[in-house]
């Protein structure tokens, strides 16, 4: 019942619904204390709702933004509680009292506060906000870009400026029970006195040297440094907060160009979202400023996601424009007709070509060039379970989705059944149990059928641990934990530093978007140390703990290519997953759940064809078993290499270089339209006087 109150209430733990509650059932208690009256009940309720007001604020609840859709924001609330202790100390007899008269005085001024105050924050953000956000550009050479505010002003700033009245709401209560209005007015002092000084701290901050410089001179210093560092190859990225896993996807491609690299990105939320990068990142919310920027060098623009604004960039004729995509499936995505736009349409392999072939939408055969995926290079190759070590299956089923389509996940009606013949498979397996994140958000069904499976791995993995067939080597995994526990804390300290993101976090900086653009250059040092310590966290993570157990793993850590590189099979849904897989070249298993039939569930889903295709029972997981302990008798290891190839290319030349290619030979493609360009708009003049010159001996 808890579980479906948060996902209805739409909170993040128990703690928050408890406190969602206990702050609504507190503003009924103060009416209720105040109408009594009780200055005990008061003041304890009074806490209550101000105590869960603020645990829901630090948690960011999205209760907290319904309540302001419905009109009981913030401010509201505050002024309700208010209000509600001037009708205590009405009810008290207190209103013919000095306190009386001097709590209305506090509040009304109080809330006068709230005006200058709301405005110089909002004038500060907004004369903060620079019209280009950057990573890893150079920007502070070129224009003075101030420090931004200090955090303990900015942040949440609303929030604490209204909870300046505690100090009055304080006093006023104990003026009410001792009939002293001596503590009264000592509080009442205090919370005007703060709010003054808060609005007055933020002046400075308004204008003059605190103020980064204007639009016009920001832009002209990111002209400069386009003018200077020359960038020959973009990424351009448009998309909502979600959606900066596709171009988190790309950024380390982007790494390995040959070419100069830059990122363009159009929203500030993808910026704040983005992982971390070497490449040079501008972002440029406004139009009219991207089509204003000196691109001039610019030869390639790639772009993973088909949006509206793509427009601003694909009208700039000089470069030649890719649909580079975020992932390779069968889906219509894949096929969307706005990919004729484009100059060139990249695909991983045949499969990409065939696609748009079959879809009919208006994309050439000659403007599609297959590339492979670089994504995939982590992902290591499979020739057997290595000696002396029992086989891993991972198990790694994707969600329910929207739709409530029973093919979407294997979990709801064959997930037990998967996990049941895996633990109890003789000779053993482990099994690996790694579920999509967003299990169960939708269906109850299939949040209650991965809590059994969970409940079945944990059991199963107990079990493992008294039979004397697994022996574990204690003294290994102990050193394993201690190295765990090092890596852990310098990626902590290092992450503290920050990325050229918050400069400003560990010193009571705002570390603010012109804040994080001045400071954004990032340290390659730590950047290298930070893929190194990931690389070594991987390797003891899986040695801190035996070759034989089985395992739950539901964090962003290990992550999925790491789960494949130590299992030796997978079962899955159709998805991505098994897509990325296939590059692995080991056995897997597609679960058909919406009962297809092998042919017409092989017809419909390419990535299948290779796969042992299982029903809801999963009686057909021992030929998978099978082809693990045996690879020799593998009936369709074959199948496997050509659908490889068919849908991810050849191995070599590797799909780093094979992108490389493309970019270069595009690349010189556009150089050589330009030039054309140019010699044909040289030639025009001289055409011109040649016709008149014609009309004239006419």
């Amino acid at each position: 019942m808890i579980t479906t109150a948060i996902r209805v209430a739409r909170v993040g733990s128990a703690a928050e619904l408890a406190a969602a509650a206990l702050m609504m059932l507190g503003f009924p208690a103060l009416m209720l204390a105040a109408l009594v009256p009780s200055v005990p009940a008061f003041a304890a309720a009074a806490a209550v709702t101000y105590l869960a007001d603020h645990y829901l604020h630090r948690k960011g609840s999205y209760l907290v933004n319904r309540l302001s859709k419905v009109r009981a924001g913030l401010s509201i609330r505050f002024l309700i509680r208010q209000l509600l202790l001037i009708l205590l100390l009405a009810r008290l007899g207190l209103a013919d009292d000095l306190i009386y008269y001097g709590a209305i005085a506090c509040f009304i001024a109080f809330y006068g506060l709230q005006a200058p105050h709301g405005a110089l924050v909002t004038l500060i953000r907004n004369r903060r906000r620079m019209p280009v956000a950057t990573r890893n550009v150079d920007l502070a050479s070129r224009i003075r870009i101030p420090d931004a505010p200090p955090r303990r002003l900015m942040h949440r700033s609303a929030e604490k400026m209204l909870h300046l009245d505690l100090a009055a709401v304080v006093g006023i209560l104990v003026s009410a029970s001792l009939e002293s209005a001596v503590a009264g007015f000592i509080g009442i002092g205090i919370t005007v006195g703060l709010g003054c000084l808060y609005v007055l701290a933020l002046v400075p901050y308004v204008r003059g040297a605190k103020v980064p410089p204007n639009a016009e001179k920001v832009l002209a210093a990111v002209d400069d440094w386009l003018a200077e560092y020359r960038p020959e190859t973009v990424l351009y990225f448009s998309g909502s907060k979600d959606s900066a896993y596709q171009l988190n996807m790309w950024l380390e491609t982007m790494e390995q160009l040959d070419s100069k690299p830059l990122i363009i990105l159009r929203e500030r939320v993808i910026l704040n979202n983005m992982a971390a990068t070497t490449v040079p990142v501008i972002c440029v919310p406004g139009g009219v400023h991207l089509m204003n920027l000196d691109l001039t060098n610019v030869r390639v623009a790639l772009y993973a996601a088909n949006v509206g604004k793509n427009i601003h960039l694909l009208r700039v004729p000089t470069m030649k424009h890719v649909f580079i995509g975020h992932g390779d499936s069968d889906k219509l995505a894949s096929v969307n007709p706005y990919s004729k736009v484009y100059d060139e349409v990249w695909t991983a392999g045949r499969a990409g070509r065939d696609r748009y072939a079959i879809a009919d939408v208006g994309v050439r055969d000659d403007d599609i060039v297959e590339v492979g995926r670089p994504q995939l290079a982590p992902i290591q190759g499979w020739s057997g379970v290595p000696e002396g070590r029992i086989p891993t299956v991972l198990y790694a089923p994707t969600w329910e989705g929207w739709d409530g389509n029973p093919g979407n996940t294997s979990i709801v009606l064959a997930g037990e059944n998967i996990v049941n013949q895996l633990v109890k498979a003789d000779p053993p397996v482990r099994v690996l149990y790694k579920p999509h994140p967003f299990t169960g958000t939708v269906s109850k069904e299939a949040g209650a059928a991965h809590r059994r499976i969970t409940a079945l791995v944990e059991q199963a993995a107990a079990e493992r641990v008294t039979d004397p067939r697994f022996l574990a080597d204690a003294v290994a995994q102990t050193l394993a934990k201690a190295e765990l526990t090092r890596i852990e804390a310098r990626l902590a300290e290092l992450s503290g530093k920050g990325n050229g993101k918050g400069k400003g976090k560990g010193n009571g900086k705002g570390g603010d978007e012109a804040e994080a653009t001045r400071d954004g250059l990032v340290d390659i040092a730590r950047h290298e140390e930070v893929a190194r310590l990931r690389a070594e966290w991987n390797t003891e993570y899986w040695r801190s703990f035996g070759s034989h157990e089985h395992r739950v793993i539901t964090g962003a850590e290990p992550r999925l290519y790491d789960c494949f590189n130590v299992s030796d099979a997978m079962v899955s849904d159709i998805s991505s997953v098994v897509s990325d897989f296939i590059a692995s070249g080991k056995p897997y298993a597609v679960t058909d759940s919406a009962e297809l039939g092998v042919e017409e569930f092989k017809r419909a889903n390419t990535a299948v064809r290779a796969a042992t295709i299982l029903s809801n029972s999963a009686a057909e997981l021992g030929e998978l078993l099978d082809a693990v302990r045996d690879p020799a008798a593998d009936p369709l290891a074959e199948d496997r290499g050509d659908l490889k190839r068919y849908l991810l290319g050849p191995d070599e030349p590797t799909s780093i270089e094979q992108f490389n290619t493309a970019v270069s030979n595009l690349a010189i493609k556009a150089e050589t339209r330009n030039v054309g360009q140019e010699s044909r708009a040289a030639a025009l003049p001289e055409q011109r006087v040649s016709v008149a010159g014609d009309d004239l001996t006419a």
